[in-house]
């Protein structure tokens, strides 16, 4: 089956578009939860693999940063690969490479390989937020591309959910090395789908849009829209790395759970983003036909989610771990929703011939500050601190986000291509 979209500007979309269409929204939808499969099962694995290798806090912090890093400085070409040589290939070559740096983990005899293998992985995962924002502009018509991107961005979600339920057991049963192996070869059940299904992708609107060619960098860099998505990217995408990487920790030092255990709080927290993402795309729509402006609409939606967020801090408190994951899932329903609203803003304000390098130096700025937070939770819990200066910075950081958008755009529109 190959997919052939409608062009922009008829009437109704027919079913073989649509079908077509959710086909796509498919196979990025399992990309980006594959995504987070390969990158959670470190935190996961975290008690195995310290009794093995003998890691404190902070070295185990170190790995989390050196993915950051890594990814960090990858996007700074990924939008320019991605805009340069099309999403197809692109998308394809980045699973692949992931998918074998995945597996590698398995070989990892000491601290030193795992660097390597970490390395590797995030500079090819970093391609995915770009290829997936990218294909949802070029190929989903606007009509359908809030629900499409909010959709996406459940993906990360569900892989969260069952990455924690599944790979603890599994690997007490089979070993560490063996869930790596399973992970990563997912990746490449995913390659073949993807190149026997695309094969005839064709752009909605102008071709010219979704053609491979040359990064103008200095429109990117001069453009205060662009400046706008990376900011509110490099605010809010701490929280997420600060939840996927720690939360696991926090449980077991906070309640005292053991491996085994902590599947069911992880899953709670991953259900309620699941549904922070899907409503966030459902939320700008019925916003705008209630007759509110683009920008009313967008930052109606983001200002609900910066509050929701607050209730976020509360899990310090709280008397159970079911109680803290509720609190944590909610911060995370908050933050998926804001995300899903920042990707939406990107797609209408930035001109479609460099939305993979606009959003690729928001990941940029997200993946610098989720290493500052990492780094700042492994320097916290040694010394004393414990996890409460980092739950308050994930309280505040969406009313700040927003605020910087407003100070940047203070009326978003729609770019005019």
């Amino acid at each position: 089956m190959t997919i052939h979209l409608a062009q922009s500007g008829s009437a109704h979309t027919s079913a073989t578009a649509v079908r077509s269409q959710n086909l796509l929204i498919g196979l990025i939808f399992f990309a980006t939860a594959l995504n987070y499969v390969d990158r959670q099962v470190l935190a996961l694995l975290k008690p195995m693999l310290e009794a093995e290798f003998q890691w404190n806090d902070q070295q185990f912090a170190h790995l989390g940063s050196i993915f950051q890093l890594s990814a960090a400085v990858s996007l700074l070409g990924v939008g320019w690969f991605v805009d340069r040589f099309g999403v197809r290939f692109a998308y394809g070559a980045a699973v692949a490479v992931w998918s074998i740096a995945g597996m590698a983990h398995a070989l990892a005899a000491s601290v030193q390989q795992f660097v390597v293998a970490r390395a590797v992985l995030a500079t090819a995962e970093s391609v995915n937020t770009p290829a997936a924002m990218k294909t949802a502009a070029t190929y989903l018509p606007i009509e359908r591309r809030s629900i499409g991107i909010g959709i996406i961005n459940t993906a990360p979600n569900v892989g969260a959910i069952l990455t924690p339920l599944l790979i603890p057991p599994f690997a007490i049963a089979f070993g560490w090395k063996a869930a790596f192996l399973v992970t990563g070869a997912l990746g490449i059940v995913w390659l073949v789908l993807w190149r026997l299904n695309t094969g005839k992708l064709q752009p909605i609107g102008n071709p010219a849009s979704a053609s491979p060619g040359k990064v103008a960098w200095g429109e990117v860099l001069r453009d205060r829209r662009s400046w706008t998505v990376v900011g509110a990217k490099a605010i809010t995408d701490l929280v997420w790395w600060f939840v996927l990487f720690w939360a696991p920790d926090f449980f077991s030092r906070h309640f005292g759970l053991s491996q085994g255990a902590l599947g069911g709080p992880i899953a709670v927290v991953f259900v309620l983003a699941a549904l922070g993402a899907v409503s966030s795309g459902a939320l700008y729509p019925v916003l705008l036909r209630r007759g509110l402006s683009l920008n009313a609409a967008r930052k109606s939606a983001m200002l609900f989610f910066g509050l929701v967020v607050l209730v976020m801090p509360l899990a310090l408190i709280a008397p159970n771990p079911w109680i803290a994951a509720l609190c944590i899932g909610l911060g995370l329903f908050a933050h998926q929703g804001f995300s899903t609203n920042i990707f939406g803003m990107a797609t209408e304000i930035i001109p479609t011939r460099r939305i993979a390098t606009v959003i690729a130096l928001g990941a940029i700025g997200g993946n610098l500050t989720g290493t500052g937070i990492i780094e700042f939770a492994g320097w916290s819990l040694d010394n004393g601190l414990g996890y409460t200066p980092l739950f308050v910075i994930c309280g505040g950081a969406y009313l700040a986000a927003l605020a910087f958008i407003h100070l940047m755009q203070p009326r978003l529109a729609a770019a005019d291509d």
